[in-house]
């Protein structure tokens, strides 16, 4: 109480102030005009005051005096507003509504007051600049709704509310693009985040063309309320937008004002909470109490007009072809139609007319599973038969089945498990207006009411029902859907395929972009569950109330569901029989058994073969597995051990891959988007096992809002589980999210080729050339994958090879890289080359990969030791032998036989040297007598024999006899002379007693 007394003086104080500042300045007393009632803040005892504030302060005199105003919780009822002057609750008046308590915001021509847009800067651009900048990203009115921004931007809608007391928000709003996170958060005056549950900050995805609405509740006091978008990753696809309207808020204290009807709707009685659309032909301005019609004849307006709009001559885009229905004599014909609701003019200058009906021709065949009853309308086979739509229904034949599924081929009626819709962007469903319509041959896109609209084509499945041959395998595909589609565009159109599974959320499937040629697609079904397949057409996603481009078109022309269980039958199956005589029945197959056609029995698969789902019966129904690869004991899944052999002349290499771990991970980048964002591509790789050990990549952007119940049973998150897959990373700093987000997980390999040396396999090339070369001499080992499902830039499926390269230098996990050509793993888009370099792809080692070193000997021992052949490429496998000790002759004993038998050589050179010397003095001597005897014919003096005679001694004569060899000159000068028969030796003979004689 004392700070509302001492509130009133210091207001009273003013206004005497005040007085007699005027008074001194003669100002004109205040009218009504001049001000405004508001009330002060409430005090602790919930009191409030009311005072006028000056529309001019200044500009007169005589504001009324505060007075006690109303209790702080005190609020109107809806449809009435507080009349500050009487302080009481009025009605509102014609063309205005009121919530009572509440604010609403529906009409978006501009930015509602209060509402702010904030972009956030990226704080992961490369080299830390802007230059992407995210200046242009922002919340856009679009009339009757906002959109958000198209970008990986964070954009921010922003709008702080101040309550008397607990109250909620609620808002309408279109989500249909899981790549663009979407949340709602609430924070108080001091900028902190309330606490909110997963399910209310995170929204969920809507349906295409359909609004969904989130309530969540406020607390009394400052509530700042923010929607926020942020891309995951621009892909080659552009982001879908956010749309936002109808937001309303309640716990307000009370409304001074009621709120004008926004153009386009009106209310007619006073007290309206609401406020109506105006009929179609009809318009209404702003704060309007009734539509006024528009001249039909020349004019037209759409349902919530603002204005009337001149009617334009009829054209080409005002009437579409379709086929009349089958009359009772079998017949159709082709009929225009004018698009509904007709805006354009005939009999104009410049109109076209409608152009006349066709011929009736004979109505189309039956789809596969229908029959003709002799009326104009097709019927389902009854259960157990079967029919190709041209003949009446049979009965299949014994050791036969009825082949369930739908097949649709011929569209002169739409299938009665089929719906078509159209949904307008800002308006939900579109008024009077089919979104697909049947043509006979296909059927194709409707014209709808806008560019923007969705039209939507649905089939629902309620489950899948395996053949009775394969009800007991534990399956990996439980049907499957093929369509067949082409596309016609000038605009910037998007054919969409999603799917709803057991009715949880719609998520796309794929999509394909602008025109494309007649081709087929197929999505394998692997859960047994009730699931709607839904075909979304939308011509332009820009925000467009008009028909510009109707002529482009999306065209099916054919459908197939396999194995629906509430399906007819085209065509009878092979099943297996019982094997008891009497029993005709069909009966299951064991796990990885065909039916052979033959015997109508029960046939294991061959050893090392796999068993093809859903193949023609019959011994090639079993595949073999590729090269180093085996199958599961089912027969239903080829892997590979982990063991690899590689022979090459007498060499013979043996791999364990054990030692690389069971999956292994690459998270290679950073790369970024062109506004900045980092993102990294993660890898998931599973080498060697079965099933249970297969690499998993699970995204956390659709996980966000799901409760920790959901993601028990699996439901929501979407989980990849295959050989190799790969998710798309960004980090958590600079985003204003507290985790890193994984998104875009997909399957790059769920079937294993085989395991070789070889640089192809199966058309798929391993490209060696993308790696740095090596001069080892053991060969790197490639394993080729393939993944079966067909995108719309991969129509073969992707494929992948991961080369394993011995390296002794890394540790047994090895290292996982992509080529530095391909950042991304692939350079195609289509094939992924990954190189694993790791000690452990080294082969096993032998007792080739070591060699022996003899040691020293010492004291009589000599070591023998055993060491690697450097470099050792190959791990495990022998060990080295242990080190030997052997007994050994040591090098002395060596050196003394040496010397020895040195010694012994010398001495006997020595007497071979002297025996020799005597030998040769008389070999000498006998030839000196020789010489002489031979001369003795010669006519000189001498002693009466000059040999020794027998008796006497050699050692005993003094006569010394002295033969000179002749010299080299002297043998050249006798070998000249020897034609004249002079020869001559020399001869000296010395004796102590005679003279000596010489011949010369």
């Amino acid at each position: 109480m004392r700070s509302s007394a001492w509130f009133v003086a210091n207001c009273a104080l003013i206004l005497c102030t005040l007085r007699l500042i005027d008074g001194a300045n003669g100002l004109r007393l205040c009218s009504e005009t001049d001000y405004y009632y508001e009330y002060t803040e409430c005090d602790s005892t919930g009191s409030r005051w009311r005072v006028a504030i000056p529309q001019s302060p200044g500009a007169c005199t005589g504001l009324p005096e505060p007075v006690r105003g109303t209790e702080c919780t005190f609020s109107c009822k809806a449809g009435e507003f507080l009349e500050m002057s009487a302080q009481e609750c009025t009605q509102c008046a014609a063309g205005s509504y009121s919530l009572g308590s509440g604010i609403r915001f529906d009409q978006w021509d501009s930015m509602p007051a209060g509402f702010s847009s904030l972009a956030t800067s990226l704080e992961n651009s490369p080299h830390g600049d802007d230059r992407p900048t995210c200046n242009s990203s922002s919340w856009v009115p679009q009339g009757n709704y906002l959109e958000s921004n198209r970008d990986e931007c964070t954009v921010s809608l922003i709008y702080a509310v101040h309550l008397k007391k607990k109250g909620s928000v609620s808002f309408e709003y279109q989500y249909p693009d899981n790549n663009l996170l979407f949340e709602f958060f609430i924070q108080n005056d001091q900028c902190q985040e309330m606490d909110q549950s997963a399910d209310t900050k995170w929204l969920k995805l809507t349906n295409n063309g359909e609004w969904a609405t989130h309530t969540v509740n406020l607390k009394s006091g400052t509530n700042i309320l923010y929607w926020r978008t942020r891309g995951v990753l621009m892909g080659s696809k552009g982001l879908k937008p956010v749309l936002l309207k109808n937001v309303q808020i309640e716990g307000v204290a009370y409304t001074s004002e009621c709120f004008p009807c926004k153009p386009g709707t009106f209310s007619r009685v006073p007290g309206s909470t609401k406020c109506e659309p105006c009929l179609r032909d009809t318009y209404a301005g702003h704060g309007a109490s009734s539509c006024t019609p528009c001249n039909t004849t020349t004019q037209y307006a759409a349902q919530g007009s603002a204005m009337c709009k001149d009617r334009p001559p009829c054209s080409r885009k005002d009437y579409f072809q379709i086929h009349t229905k089958c009359d009772n004599e079998g017949k159709t014909q082709v009929i225009y139609k004018w698009i509904e609701p007709k805006i354009c003019l005939e009999g104009v200058t410049g109109a076209e007319s409608l152009p006349p009906s066709g011929e009736r021709e004979p109505c189309p065949p039956c789809n596969p599973g229908f029959y003709n009853n002799d009326t104009a309308t097709c019927s389902p086979c009854p259960p157990g038969t079967y029919s190709d739509g041209k003949k009446p229904c049979t009965r299949c034949p014994a050791g036969t089945e009825p082949s369930l599924g739908y097949e649709f081929k011929w569209w002169n009626i739409l299938p009665p498990n089929m719906k078509t819709s159209c949904f307008n962007v800002g308006n939900n469903k579109c008024d009077n207006m089919n979104g697909w319509e049947v043509a006979g041959d296909y059927i194709q896109s409707g014209a709808g009411s806008s560019d923007n609209d969705y039209l939507i084509l649905n089939i629902h499945i309620p489950g899948f029902k395996l053949p009775t041959s394969m009800s007991s395998h534990s399956a990996t595909e439980f049907g499957r859907i093929t369509f067949e589609f082409e596309t016609v565009c000038v605009a910037d159109c998007e054919l969409y395929f999603m799917m709803d599974v057991n009715r949880k959320s719609t998520t796309v499937v794929e999509s394909w972009e602008k025109t494309k040629t007649r081709q087929t697609y197929t999505h394998v079904m692997t859960k047994n569950a009730s699931v709607s397949y839904t075909w979304a057409f939308q011509r332009t996603n820009q925000p467009s109330d008009v028909r510009r481009y109707v002529n482009d078109v999306a065209r099916i022309y054919f459908i197939s569901v396999s194995n629906a269980v509430d399906g007819v039958s085209s065509g009878c199956r092979a099943c297996a029989l019982s094997t008891q005589p009497s029993s005709s029945a069909c009966v299951p197959c064991p796990p990885g058994h065909y039916i052979d056609t033959r015997t109508s029995q029960c046939t294991e698969c061959p050893p090392n073969t796999y068993l093809v789902p859903h193949a023609t019966p019959g011994p090639d129904a079993c595949k073999p597995c590729g090269p180093a690869s085996k199958c599961d004991k089912d027969h239903t899944f080829c892997y590979s051990d982990c063991h690899f052999t590689y022979a090459e002349g007498n060499a013979t290499l043996t791999y364990d891959f054990s030692l690389l771990g069971s999956v292994g991970s690459l998270m290679n980048g950073p790369s970024f988007t062109s506004k900045g964002t980092k993102y990294f591509h993660h890898f998931n790789i599973s080498l060697c096992g079965g099933k249970s050990q297969l690499a998993e990549c699970t995204d956390n952007v659709t996980d966000l809002s799901i409760t920790d119940s959901q993601r028990e049973n699996g439901e929501g998150a979407n989980a990849v589980k295959t050989f190799i897959c790969q998710s798309t990373i960004i980090p958590a700093t600079g985003r204003g999210f507290h985790t890193a987000l994984a998104s875009q997980s997909i399957n790059l390999a769920d079937t294993l080729l085989g395991v070789t040396v070889e640089s192809t396999l199966d058309g798929i090339r391993a490209r060696s050339e993308l790696y740095p070369q090596t001069s080892k001499k053991v060969p790197d080992v490639n394993f080729y994958y393939r993944s079966l499902g067909a995108t719309s830039s991969c129509e073969s499926g992707r494929s992948a090879v991961v080369t394993l390269r011995c390296n002794p230098e890394k540790n047994a996990k090895g290292e996982l890289s992509v080529p530095s050509q391909c950042p991304a793993g692939t350079c195609d888009g289509c094939t992924f080359h990954f190189l694993w370099e790791s000690s452990g792809a080294c082969p096993t080692c032998t007792e080739r990969d070591y060699h022996q070193i003899e040691g020293a000997c010492k004291g009589a021992q000599q070591d023998l030791l055993y060491v690697w052949t450097e470099p050792k490429l190959c791990i495990g496998g022998v060990t080295l032998p242990e080190k030997e000790t052997l007994p050994c002759e040591g090098m002395e004993f060596w050196v003394r036989l040496g010397a020895g038998l040195g010694v012994f050589t010398a001495v006997l050179l020595v007497i071979l040297i002297c025996y020799f010397w005597k030998k040769s003095k008389r070999l000498e001597y006998k030839y000196s007598r020789l010489v002489m005897s031979a001369n003795k014919e010669c006519e000189m003096p001498g002693a009466d024999s000059c040999a020794v005679m027998e008796g006497e001694n050699e050692g005993d004569m003094e006569d010394e006899i002295v033969y000179t060899k002749p010299s080299l000159l002297g043998k050249l000068k006798a070998i000249a002379s020897k034609g004249n028969g002079e020869h001559y030796e020399h001869v000296q003979l010395n004796s102590s007693h005679s003279k000596a004689l010489v011949w010369s």
